[in-house]
């Protein structure tokens, strides 16, 4: 549609009959002119001549905020965009005289065409909406493509750190304008500062202000022919377009900024946010993938409810440039708001926002993994395959030693410890699901367990000289550790029953007991076992009974008596799983961790975290199981039409995405509570996905090996591989059966504060 105009509003009218003597110097005449209905920072006017039609745009009157309304720089964009043939209208003359007309100006071609005010695209088919947005997309993309030095536009705006300096500059814009406080906003801002992108250097032409009702199509075709209102544009995080173009997918139903400007949530013919992404790194020749997408949006409604801000400020000073502007003031707070709760929307990350630094190395992580680490497996399986009856079989892969010296020079290194990698629980629960799609991918970043747990061990409850001695070379991948805690000769599931004996013999404590599944005990680099023993302190107290002890592995009296298997494989890749006896081992007694009779305290802060990566590593291994089970069933024929025509495997798909999704939440919502509650307020979050995820592991698995057939059980493909692995979760760290007991007594404990509450 046209776009409507109104006669020129009181406070905008302007001295004509100087404009025309000025165009008419400019061999361009004005005989009258109106203004355009839209527009909500420089007032627009529509100049037509005898023979032509002109676009003025100008600065409103009165007092301005610092930094608006530069009509020059939309002057100088457009100039520079319209020479290359970026679909802009073409800039005819800019006027830094105010004598003129009172203000800055300038002047453009007028282009004819359909501009779309409302961004829900009412009375368009389903098909002309999808290939409206697909447009604007494209051509997105095309301006985020475009070279700054052929345009001249090198030191158009300051380059990189873009994010700094819009967080910055729109705060400043809302304190500026804002007639009232409100908190959300400062919240809103607070957190944008606290959790910029950790690389900001990508810089590009960006608009700053692309949406749909900034477009003017073709009077008949899905084809952009010009983009509009370039007073935002710089050089920058083209990222930030993007989220922009998008926020309104995630807005809620019930938001409206004005009565054109709603949800896109539900509307028949609009792309998701997948597809539109999809087309716009296609476009750009990009991966797919863009992890900072949260903190962008999240700029992005910060940035509207800025200018709504602003817009509603004009309003009161009585220079707003549509008549419109008065409802924009009701808007700010529901904004920052919507993006405070974080932003909901299409994408299943979207409950558990990750801070901006874990969405980087997320990223990073699973670049590497496809660089570099998926592409080793196939030797590393020839390793094992070569040395399976070999000793050698316990010394890891030159090719893993490699991999790990390029993630430690990568910066991707002992990610799963806070302290050190600067990431929260749940910015490395993303992380551990990336590496659960390969078996020895967490060694390769210093991820692997048990050393995990033992180095939070060492980095929450030990002495400066255990972590000196221990903690700082397995945190620079020099050595492996072991825990040894179940015993071959007792129903482990209760720990209390552990009777592996410390005593202490004036400077030393001695150490007499057998354990076994004693995970990466047989790995040369093994130089030290976190100890698990009855000490007797308290017998009054089951809980207070037993110690942990470092022993290093080369003291006398430590035995590796054998290997177990796991379904018959002895997981030589993860250094095995050994039983081990203490036969009068002495060792000094500073290497009593806390003190005697804390091992149960130590244990739930050792296995909170633990068995978060376990989880989370379960999610990814399933979510490969499914790809694999999925690719089976598209490509293998039975009974005349493929497997996945048959409803029951297709109800096995659809139960298995069930089954991932359903984890996935909960294992992130447990990392949500460990980051904002700790462990021990967490324990039932932490319990709950222990039993979720192996079961739902152990089921997907057991589904794609069925699809499989004979195949599935084999070597030819991992699924056997997986299954061994996925089934001992239901028993390590305990048994699903202790785990649902913890469960029960929790909610009972819960549900009878909720009834005293009542009461």
């Amino acid at each position: 549609m046209e776009e409507p105009t109104t006669p020129v509003r009181q406070q905008h009218k302007f001295n004509v009959g100087r404009l025309r003597r000025y165009l008419t110097a400019k061999t361009l005449l004005s005989n009258n002119g109106s203004q355009v209905c839209a527009g909500q920072s420089n007032p627009t006017f529509l100049i037509q001549t005898p023979s032509n039609s002109y676009v003025l745009r100008k600065q409103p009157p009165g007092e301005l905020l610092p930094g608006a309304h530069k009509v020059d720089r939309e002057y100088r964009v457009q100039k520079a965009l319209f020479s290359v043939g970026f679909p802009v209208p073409q800039p005819l003359l800019h006027c830094a005289d105010i004598e003129v007309i009172g203000t800055e100006f300038y002047l453009m071609q007028h282009v004819k065409g359909r501009i779309f005010r409302d961004l829900r695209l009412p009375g368009v088919s389903p098909a002309e909406r999808t290939a409206l947005y697909v447009a604007a997309v494209e051509v997105l993309a095309k301006l985020h493509s475009l070279d700054l030095p052929s345009l001249n536009l090198e030191a158009y705006g300051r380059g990189p750190g873009y994010c700094r300096r819009q967080v910055s500059t729109w705060t400043k814009q809302y304190t500026a304008a804002a007639h009232r406080d409100i908190p959300a906003m400062n919240e809103l801002s607070d957190w944008l500062m606290k959790n910029l992108p950790a690389s900001d250097s990508e810089v590009t032409l960006v608009h700053g202000d692309y949406r749909l009702d900034n477009l003017i199509f073709h009077p008949t075709e899905a084809r952009v022919i010009a983009v509009l209102d370039w007073e935002l544009s710089t050089t920058g995080q083209p990222l930030a377009d993007l989220a922009y173009f998008l926020m309104p997918h995630y807005w809620p139903a019930s938001l409206s900024v004005i009565s054109t400007m709603g949800s896109l949530k539900g509307i028949e013919g609009i792309p998701t946010v997948g597809d539109l992404i999809s087309i716009y790194c296609r476009c750009r020749g990009i991966p797919p993938a863009l992890p900072q997408l949260n903190f962008y949006l999240a700029l992005s409604v910060f940035k509207m409810a800025g200018i709504a801000q602003g817009i509603y400020a004009r309003h009161l000073l009585g220079n707003a440039s549509a008549p419109n502007a008065a409802q924009f003031g009701q808007c700010v707070e529901p904004l920052a708001k919507v993006a405070l709760q974080p932003l909901t929307g299409p994408t299943k990350d979207r409950l558990f926002l990750q801070t901006a630094k874990g969405q980087a190395v997320l990223q990073q992580v699973k670049d590497f993994m496809r660089q570099y680490v998926l592409p080793a497996q196939k030797e590393v399986a020839q390793y094992y395959t070569k040395h399976a009856e070999s000793p050698q079989r316990w010394h890891t892969p030159q090719i893993i030693e490699d991999l790990k010296i390029k993630a430690r020079e990568a910066g991707l290194w002992n990610l799963f410890l806070p302290a050190v990698s600067g990431l929260t629980q749940l910015d490395y629960a993303y992380i551990a699901e990336e590496t659960g799609r390969c078996v020895f991918a967490p060694e390769v970043f210093n991820c692997q367990a048990p050393d995990t747990g033992n180095m939070e061990v060492l980095h929450m409850f030990g002495s400066e000289e255990q972590k000196k001695k221990w903690l700082e070379p397995l945190l620079r991948g020099e050595i492996r550790s072991c825990f040894c805690m179940t015993e071959p000769d007792v129903a482990s599931s209760d720990a209390t029953n552990m009777e592996c004996s410390l005593h202490r013999d004036k400077d030393d404590y001695i150490i007499n007991g057998k354990k076994w599944w004693s995970s990466g005990a047989g790995n040369p680099q093994c130089k030290v076992a976190i100890v698990m023993c009855r000490s007797a302190v308290n017998l009054s107290l089951r809980h207070s009974q037993h110690s942990m002890i470092l022993v290093p592995m080369d003291t006398a009296g430590v035995k590796l008596i054998r290997p177990l298997t796991v379904f018959g494989q002895d997981d030589a890749i993860h250094g095995g799983h050994f039983e081990v006896h203490f036969e009068n081992v002495r060792v000094p007694a500073s290497n009593i961790i806390l003190g005697e009779g804390r091992g149960f305290e130590i244990a739930q802060g050792r296995l909170g975290p633990g068995r978060l990566h376990h989880c989370m590593r379960a999610v990814g291994l399933a979510e490969l199981a499914l790809e694999l089970l999925c690719q089976r069933a598209a490509t293998r024929h039975t009974f005349g039409k493929k497997l996945y025509q048959h409803e029951v495997i297709a109800h096995w798909i659809a139960e298995c995405r069930l089954m991932i999704e359903q984890t996935r939440l909960l294992t992130l919502n447990a990392a949500h509570a460990l980051d904002t509650l700790g462990s021990r307020a967490a324990r039932k979050e932490i319990a709950m996905i222990k039993v979720a995820a192996g079961r739902m592991a152990c089921k997907v698995v057991d589904i794609a090996i069925q699809v499989y057939g004979g195949a599935g059980v084999s070597g030819d493909v991992p699924l056997a591989q997986m299954y061994s692995y996925v089934r001992t979760l239901r028993i390590a760290d305990g048994p699903d059966e202790v785990h649902l007991s913890s469960i029960a007594n929790l909610e009972l404990r819960d549900q009878l504060k909720k009834a005293q509450a009542k009461l």
